[in-house]
């Protein structure tokens, strides 16, 4: 097992073959995927997994799965990775993403897990900045994002490239970010 990140109740850690079944759970649930135009069928899924993993494999960034430590399951994912929204944002942005399984919600896990990615990016990877975005409307979502310290950049909204004109509602996002200075000055001293 390849682990990434630790905090005090999780592991971020590289994909394994026996996570399969919570990845596609995640992405086929109604309610997680409550703010996506789509749910994933088992073999897109799998696709998408196999993408991360190999992305973590050659870059050391990418959606990593969150293990619970005290069970050893998987509950979801977080992490770092392109966000492949040009000509919206550079081709270089980096967002910062996080999705678990509906009986994981409420324990705090995605804020521990996306506070230690956050730390993760700018220390051990020397980003610059970092944003986040999700549809207006998901204050799940975006209460995390205030909580780890990220801002609201209005002037950068966007309506999505990918989300289908079918889905009208899903189209405007709502950006959030720091840059690596704004998130070091917010770091407790020593």
């Amino acid at each position: 097992m390849t682990v990434i990140l630790e905090t005090e109740r999780l592991i971020l850690r590289n994909w394994r073959d026996e996570d399969r079944d919570l990845f596609r759970e995640i992405n086929r649930d109604p309610k997680v995927m409550e703010f996506f135009p789509w749910r994933r069928t088992h073999e897109e899924a799998d696709a998408m997994l196999e993408r991360v993993r190999a992305m973590i494999d050659a870059t050391g960034l990418g959606f990593y799965a969150i293990e619970e430590k005290e069970s050893g399951d998987p509950v979801g994912f977080c992490g770092l990775g392109p966000a492949m929204v040009t000509p919206v944002m550079p081709e270089e942005t980096i967002e910062i993403g996080w999705r678990l399984a509906t009986r994981y919600w409420g324990k705090g896990y995605a804020t521990e897990a996306a506070t230690a990615a956050l730390r993760y990016g700018f220390i051990d990877h020397g980003l610059e900045a970092i944003v986040s975005f999700a549809v207006a409307g998901n204050t799940r979502s975006t209460s995390v994002m205030k909580r780890i310290g990220l801002r609201r950049l209005e002037s950068l909204d966007f309506d999505h490239p990918r989300v289908p004109d079918t889905h009208p509602h899903l189209k405007r996002h709502v950006v959030y970010g720091i840059t690596a200075g704004a998130w070091r000055e917010a770091q407790p001293s020593a």
